[in-house]
């Protein structure tokens, strides 16, 4: 145990200065998270004319945290494991004493960290231009969102790796990563809340991974009506769905790696 807590740190810090070395880049990245408030603003707009369920305070609660959520589940993992397969650095990776997925999430979750006080000013500023949109979350809520959020981290993450795992078929894995996420933007709830959508669509997507990612922990954040534990068992089912698949793909991936003479 005092060996892997020793090399997590090691992992985490050196990700980190490489992150703050970075610092400027990682303004542009958090800046290019904005979308939220440009649909924000359209939905608050259509809230004064139509009748959706919420009002243009709750809309404006709601796509600031789809902002948080994103800082939160942003993955780029499959762009950084094809350029090591198609430039064979993974070779050398391999002939270390630890699985290279942990580098990458390592990198990730130091950059989370890099980010935070970027994101922190940018939401005091929405309050400072929206006061009206000011809440105190619920506790219990914050309880469970403790629980969700690195569940919803680690399946984004899982998600996206497995999709990485084509860069051992193909050069072009990242391909995969843009299509998947035209389905992502809708589905989740970044482009709009899931209530207003048809109750028929709601009640198919509550079993697809998607509404997990942004929707369920952005509802719990402001206090929207979710089905907890549900939510929880389901992020757990596509969680062990994807491991699965993930590994099994690992194990043909990396014989199809040393094929080709790596």
């Amino acid at each position: 145990m005092g060996r892997f807590v020793k090399r997590a740190w090691i992992l985490l810090s050196t990700y980190y200065a490489y992150m703050v070395e970075y610092r400027a880049e990682l303004v542009l990245w958090v800046l290019a998270g904005l979308f939220p408030f440009i649909l924000m603003g359209v939905w608050m707009e259509a809230a004064q004319g139509g009748q959706f369920g919420l009002d243009s305070r709750a809309f404006a609660r709601y796509f600031l945290a789809v902002f948080l959520v994103r800082q939160l589940n942003i993955v780029w993992v499959i762009w950084e494991f094809e350029k090591e397969v198609v430039s064979g650095k993974l070779s050398p990776l391999l002939l270390q004493p630890i699985d290279p997925v942990w580098r990458h999430v390592a990198s990730h979750l130091a950059e989370r960290v890099a980010r935070l006080p970027f994101v922190l000013a940018l939401v005091l500023i929405f309050f400072w231009l929206y006061p009206q949109a000011f809440w105190v979350p619920d506790g219990r809520n914050l309880l469970i969102l403790l629980v969700v959020a690195p569940l919803v981290f680690a399946l984004r993450f899982l998600m996206q790796y497995t999709l990485a795992m084509a860069a051992f078929w193909t050069e072009r894995a990242s391909a995969l990563e843009e299509l998947w996420f035209l389905v992502y933007l809708f589905l989740s709830g970044l482009v709009a809340p899931l209530s207003v959508f048809p109750e028929p669509v709601v009640q198919v997507l509550n079993w697809t991974p998607f509404p997990y990612l942004i929707s369920f922990p952005a509802s719990l954040l402001v206090g929207l009506p979710v089905a907890a534990g549900r939510g929880i068992l389901v992020i757990l089912f596509w969680l062990g769905a994807f491991w699965v698949l993930n590994r099994w793909l690992w194990r043909r991936g990396l014989r199809q790696y040393s094929g080709m003479g790596a």
